[in-house]
């Protein structure tokens, strides 16, 4: 956006420097005709004036583009991390199958049984410590 001002303000400043470069029209006093003359200034100060709300439609264009971008950036991050909860819960959801096979065919008095018992008292059911246990040895 400060690139955007940058480029505003040297084409204000090139038009201003232009329009002073102008050669300005003086009454020949010689013959004095009433005769209606421009008025150079004003004219320069319309156009001036026009040019001024020309760069600011432009800026304002481009600001609503740059809100509009970051806006779709957003809503893709948005997109992504709800794509990588879904995915975190069908792994969970299939690790959770395969806790509940493995504590089915463990044996409850085997050492690994046994061990499992001790370490399932910290979790709050033994599907979790199993859950826990088999992620951990992926």
């Amino acid at each position: 956006m400060d690139s955007i001002d940058k480029l505003l303000a040297e084409l204000q400043a090139e038009y201003q420097h232009q329009s002073n470069e102008q050669p300005k029209q003086e009454p020949n006093t010689a013959n004095t005709v009433n005769t209606a003359t421009p008025n150079i200034p004003q004219s320069s100060s319309k156009s001036a004036s026009l040019i001024d709300k020309l760069l600011e439609e432009v800026k304002t264009d481009f600001e609503e583009q740059e809100q509009a971008e970051k806006l779709r950036i957003q809503q893709e991050l948005e997109e992504e991390k709800i794509r990588q909860e879904q995915i975190k819960a069908k792994q969970r959801e299939a690790l959770k199958q395969q806790a509940k096979d493995w504590l089915a065919k463990l044996d409850p008095f085997s050492p690994e049984g046994l061990w499992f018992e001790r370490f399932a008292e910290r979790y709050s059911s033994k599907l979790e410590a199993a859950i826990d246990y088999l992620q951990a040895n992926e």
